[in-house]
């Protein structure tokens, strides 16, 4: 009975995934779409803990209120800025708490074998299941936490490699294999479970921490997002292979979905960037923008148009459309509100606003998105590349907050550049295009933007906060 009522509720608990998941697809419905997910994992746990008789429902409770304390917390301390770092590191928790499961399930087979209860649970397919919890969840936790020292820059962005990497890759990758044949090998040796089984564990465990350093930091800055998103999809599909260990079908549905959804994003941001998967794992695309790397169109001897809040307000108030391209350095600036009431004193002088975003702007999938959406800015004035790039062509002032690479003219004629293939915001095209910037530095990709040459371009140079202020102060005065 108690198990019926815990299959009712995983089924209740996979279809608040889905619809949750379904919701996420648009800005409009995201908020709605994490509130039922959220409430479908919560019904899982509770169900599993209560009919289980695993805590009692105050033990329950008191874990709630700590939980969702700690996520208040951080809701409420982290920057919109840190949101790329944070969603690695919770990628990097949820992949360790998936191999610490498949460990306590090792634990526990082995008490079974002290206790000659007879019987072998622990059979190939086990084995399998737990190393690639082990594995996986051990990739995800060190990977993502190197994602998470390029992102808040503590880890330079550029890809780093030694002499002989890759061969200590494969040694890695091998002994991964190696251990998990091994464990499938023993596991129909004794009843329950042996000592020689949990040392293929504990190598599997340290090849996978070390994998997951090793594939991650010769990926350079500029493709961690593409990097963020399959860490997330690792970190389901870990969930996914514990809850073959376990036999919970709320993990196994729920690590699929994420598993799945993950590929499907990381799949995007590489059509994004006109690049491969396979490119960006053994690549080294991107790097500090502290300056230019090799390869680009040389722009020695060039000079740019610098221009003021004034002239940038009499632009704006006297255009009929204008489009605003937000980027990193929106977010570092905590510009989002500052361009939102532009955007609105602009709107009641008649002008046709519209915002549009790149899907590999920011540091994260979705930044600039989760940046606008935070702003209140309207849904329907958000529009994808695919959706807008056509318009620049008549459009009367383009604005650019802080993006670089993305709207760099190089990417579609230089075939030396690093970004050459990569699609972009046709900022160019616009009658008129104006950046926001705090200097001349490159970007994340670490190349000069020729945008920033161009006849048609002006420079309105420092923090884009400030800097939009003075313009929306402007506006109002015309």
């Amino acid at each position: 009975m108690k198990q019926n009522l815990i299959n009712i509720a995983y089924l209740v608990s996979g279809i608040m995934f889905i619809y949750g998941l379904k919701h996420l697809q648009s800005p409009a419905t995201a908020r709605k779409g994490n509130q039922l997910a959220a409430i479908g994992m919560l019904v899982a746990i509770v169900a599993t803990l209560f009919f289980k008789e695993l805590l009692t429902p105050v033990q329950m409770l008191l874990g709630v209120i700590i939980g969702a304390g700690i996520g208040v917390f951080l809701a409420r301390k982290v920057e919109m800025t840190g949101m790329p770092e944070l969603v690695a590191a919770f990628n990097g928790f949820g992949g360790v708490a998936s191999a610490l499961v498949a460990g306590a399930e090792i634990a526990r087979l082995m008490a079974h074998n002290a206790a000659d209860t007879g019987g072998n649970e622990f059979t190939a397919v086990s084995a399998i299941t737990i190393s690639l919890s082990i594995l996986i969840g051990m990739i995800t936790f060190t990977g993502s936490f190197v994602a998470f020292g390029k992102l808040s820059e503590r880890i330079s962005g550029n890809p780093i490699s030694f002499i002989g990497m890759r061969l200590i890759t494969i040694v890695f990758l091998l002994t991964a294999v190696g251990a998990t044949i091994w464990m499938a090998m023993e596991s129909g040796a004794f009843p329950g479970i042996n000592e020689p089984i949990l040392y293929g564990a504990i190598a599997l465990a340290v090849a996978g921490a070390f994998l997951g350093v090793l594939l991650v930091i010769p990926i350079g800055g500029a493709d961690m997002p593409v990097v963020v998103a399959l860490l997330n999809s690792y970190s389901g599909l870990a969930a996914a292979a514990t809850g073959f260990v376990l036999n919970n079908n709320a993990l196994i549905i729920s690590g699929a979905l994420v598993g799945a959804s993950g590929l499907i994003l990381t799949n995007i941001m590489c059509v994004a960037m006109n690049r491969s998967l396979l490119n960006v794992l053994i690549g080294g695309f991107g790097g500090d923008s502290g300056g230019p790397e090799g390869g680009g169109t040389s722009t020695a001897g060039m000079t740019v148009n610098s221009t003021s809040p004034e002239d940038v307000a009499i632009l704006l108030s006297y255009a009929t459309k204008v489009i605003f391209v937000p980027g990193y350095g929106m977010a570092v600036a905590q510009a989002q509100h500052a361009v939102r009431e532009l955007s609105e004193e602009l709107a009641k002088k008649g002008v046709d606003v519209k915002f549009a975003v790149h899907p590999v702007a920011g540091r994260m999938p979705g930044h600039m998105n989760v940046l606008l959406a935070e702003a209140n800015v309207p849904y329907d004035q958000l529009f994808e590349m695919d959706e807008i790039n056509a318009e620049f062509d008549t459009t009367d002032v383009a604005v650019v907050i802080g993006a670089n690479d993305v709207v760099n003219p190089a990417a579609r004629h230089d075939k030396s550049s690093p970004i050459y293939g990569m699609p972009i915001l046709n900022v160019d095209k616009a009658a008129t295009s104006i950046v926001l910037k705090r200097s001349m530095r490159p970007g994340y990709a670490g190349i000069d933007n020729e945008l920033f040459y161009n006849s048609n371009n002006q420079m309105l140079f420092g923090d884009a906060k400030a800097s939009i202020s003075a313009v929306t102060n402007e506006v109002k005065q015309l």
